[in-house]
């Protein structure tokens, strides 16, 4: 919120690292605000502009005491934090309610001006998930206190950055070939940028408070209109659409929740799943009437920015990163598999040759169990950077031992020295393309 002369004041963003937030922080940088940005890691510290940056978990945040500190100077605060679904990585209870109701609660003691919370389109209408039942209760807690506040429900969010449905879109507009979503709800799509102006007019001291808005798009389109707008937008001529099995777009949904529990966070999981069935479109009219924001439609924001390379590259690629990393993963533990088992007496006779002696069994199993546990670690979100260094350094020194110990390798018929190329190739490939946002 500005403060009664127009100027303008410091405002404290909650997860200032996603979509929404990253966007919204600019949008009031650039409007001279003072911003002091919450996040959780150091990656996010180094993305997100912001005068200020602080380190909370809202896991670890669960009482009013947690956020006093950060509120001092503050006019007015931006909760931006959401989750989908519980993983080892995020909590629905702490983000989506527990950590936010206290610093509702935290404002409300600091005498904090406005209040402005991203909720989501059809919470009002009760909880289906987890996701929207705490996402409904965080809105009631937040109508209780004594705060100035404003709730925005957004549908679907895309813009120029890609994350979460509009990285899944791009995606999906890839394919030749698109598999129909059965009883998928009309979807009210909604810009970045009209977002981030909508929270640019509301910190005003002089707009409507005490409100619920809806953020929706002027037009109510089904799943797979969205997707062939991303396709024109991309260059390329119409999908043909499928109608998959019910059971192949089942095991999908729960491979999501198994990536999940990995701690990646596939926009394809039950809860997706559930809310894609439920929907999220409404009318836009109120948000203008309120706001004077006018939403723009889906082809005419698309159309402003035409698509370029790297656009057309990230769409390829959003399938293709899993299925390399699970490929890449099951290569290194199929490895070691293979060279404790059936193939541990080739290593063994492999060693021998080169000179190894008493240390080729132990050598043989050491450097089994290495390749195991490198694909293992590629499969956890939390490990896999580290798992790929480990994996490069592995591979350059079976190059250099093999070179120097057993130089014939190079002749060999099936060239298994060769092939280490395009395993570094793929291991680079993938410190490439392995960030989330």
């Amino acid at each position: 919120m500005e403060s009664s002369d127009s100027q303008p004041g410091c405002i404290l963003i909650v997860g200032a690292s996603g979509l929404i937030g990253s966007a919204v922080a600019a949008r009031l940088r650039a409007d001279g605000h003072r911003v002091r940005a919450v996040v959780r890691s150091e990656e996010g510290r180094r993305r997100v502009p912001a005068d200020e940056h602080i380190m909370v978990d809202l896991r670890d945040a669960l009482q009013p005491a947690d956020w006093l500190p950060h509120l001092a100077g503050v006019t007015a605060v931006v909760n931006c934090a959401g989750v989908l679904q519980d993983s080892p990585r995020d909590s629905t209870s702490a983000a989506n309610f527990r950590g936010p109701a206290a610093l509702f609660d935290a404002c409300a003691q600091a005498g904090t001006g406005r209040v402005i919370h991203f909720s989501a389109l059809g919470v009002g209408e009760g909880g289906v998930t987890p996701f929207s039942r705490s996402k409904e209760a965080l809105e009631h807690h937040l109508e209780s206190t004594e705060v100035d506040w404003v709730i925005l429900r957004p549908s679907v969010v895309v813009g120029r950055a890609a994350y979460g449905g509009s990285a899944l879109f791009r995606g999906l507009a890839s394919l030749p070939v698109l598999p129909r979503v059965q009883g998928a709800g009309r979807i009210s799509i909604v810009q970045l940028e009209d977002v981030a102006e909508t929270v640019r007019r509301l910190v005003r001291a002089d707009t409507p408070s005490r409100v619920t808005i809806d953020l929706a798009g002027p037009e109510a389109l089904e799943f797979e209109q969205v997707v062939a707008h991303y396709r024109r937008w991309l260059g390329w001529p119409p999908a043909r659409v499928i109608r998959p099995m019910p059971l192949l777009m089942a095991a999908a949904y729960r491979l999501g929740d198994m990536a999940g529990a990995f701690g990646w966070r596939p926009p394809v999981r039950t809860t997706a799943e559930v809310e894609i069935r439920r929907g999220a479109a409404a009318s836009s009219q109120e948000w203008t009437a309120l706001t004077g924001v006018e939403p723009a439609r889906l082809e005419d924001a698309l159309a402003r920015e035409p698509a370029s390379v790297q656009e057309r590259w990230f769409s390829r690629l959003y399938f293709l990163k899993p299925l390399a990393i699970a490929v890449f993963a099951f290569f290194w533990i199929l490895t070691g598999v293979v060279s404790l088992g059936p193939g541990y007496d080739i290593g063994l006779a492999l060693m021998r040759e080169g000179g190894a002696g008493a240390l080729s069994g132990p050598s043989v199993i050491a450097g089994g169990l290495a390749d195991i546990a490198i694909g293992l670690a590629l499969l956890w979100r939390r490990t896999a950077r580290l798992a790929l260094f480990a994996a490069l350094a592995i591979t350059i020194f079976y190059v250099l031992a093999g070179t120097a110990i057993l130089p014939r390798l190079w002749e060999e018929p099936l060239g298994p020295m060769m092939k280490v190329w395009p395993i570094l190739a793929l291991n680079l490939i993938l410190f490439a393309i392995l960030d989330e946002r």
